[in-house]
């Protein structure tokens, strides 16, 4: 299966380990990524649609010039910002049109709404197929004990990123599908704090020691997340949220494609774990103990 690839600036910047697993993992599978490296950041955070809208309309034209259909991400924001804009570009051909024609005519451009924007964790499901997946793992993770963490963005409403309900379960499944066992904890589905960060920093660490501390409260070894922001707040910010609490927590937090690597057989250094600010170790080593 050959996909265009957006990786998002955050599995470069904020989150380096996320970009080569991802690619490891893709490479493994058998997932073909043509990689979009001549197009923008898709305007998270810009409130107006006049400025992003345009923005990734070019990156859905860059992907239909290469003859593909699906735009996938390894980013619940940029799933969500990308798919928001899909929509309206879609669903609007006058829209379309001026967007294509005031912004990408120059360059010779033109969105015709043959794209889709998919998440790796919706492509694992939806094209790929979770048989195919358990067939390729190679280290089952019988033992290892993984609370999942949606986040807030990849489980929006239809009409806001072209969600379905059974998506609201993918995570659990991949777990599953690995071997290992899953954990449920009730704030997998809610903001992990990121947002009002700089806005109420109290209350955004608040939020990550409830959600990694219920999980380890329950006996997760770790906890994985399709979504780098989450990743940002639940392990950069959790010594921080240790501190404010007064209580230690110490669960670490895959992406992932670290996961699924995991299972897959690639080492801990292959997949980056150390980069990460709460160690690794023990999910390594349990991780080694299973093989």
């Amino acid at each position: 299966m050959k996909v265009a690839f957006y990786p998002g600036c955050v599995s470069r910047g904020g989150c380096p380990e996320l970009y080569p697993s991802a690619v490891k993992v893709a490479a493994q599978l058998g997932l073909e990524l043509e990689e979009l490296t001549d197009v923008g950041c898709n305007g998270a955070g810009v409130l107006s649609r006049e400025v992003s809208d345009p923005i990734n309309a070019r990156t859905f034209a860059k992907a239909e010039a290469r003859g593909l259909s699906t735009v996938m991400t390894i980013c619940s924001t940029c799933t969500g910002v990308m798919g928001q804009a899909n929509i309206k570009l879609r669903e609007d051909a006058s829209y379309r049109e001026r967007i294509n024609r005031e912004f990408l005519a120059d360059e010779g451009l033109a969105y015709r709404g043959t794209v889709a924007v998919k998440h790796l964790l919706w492509i694992l499901h939806e094209e790929y197929g979770l048989d195919r997946l358990k067939t390729a793992v190679k280290r089952p993770l019988r033992g290892l004990k993984v609370s999942p963490f949606y986040g807030c963005y990849i489980r929006r409403p239809d009409a806001i990123i072209e969600g379905k309900p059974q998506r609201k379960q993918y995570l659990e499944r991949v777990i599953e599908a690995v071997g290992a066992e899953v954990v449920d904890f009730g704030g997998k589905g809610r903001c992990c704090g990121f947002p009002i960060l700089t806005a109420n920093e109290t209350n955004s660490m608040a939020m990550v020691a409830a959600h990694t501390g219920e999980a380890k409260g329950k006996g997760a070894d770790c906890m994985v997340t399709p979504c780098p922001l989450c990743h940002l707040n639940l392990d950069g910010a959790q010594p921080k949220a240790e501190a404010q609490t007064g209580a230690p927590i110490g669960l670490p937090i895959l992406h992932l494609p670290q996961l699924i690597g995991l299972g897959l057989g690639f080492s801990s250094e292959e997949l980056h774990l150390k980069r990460h600010i709460v160690p690794t170790a023990n999910v390594a080593e349990k991780v080694q103990l299973l093989t």
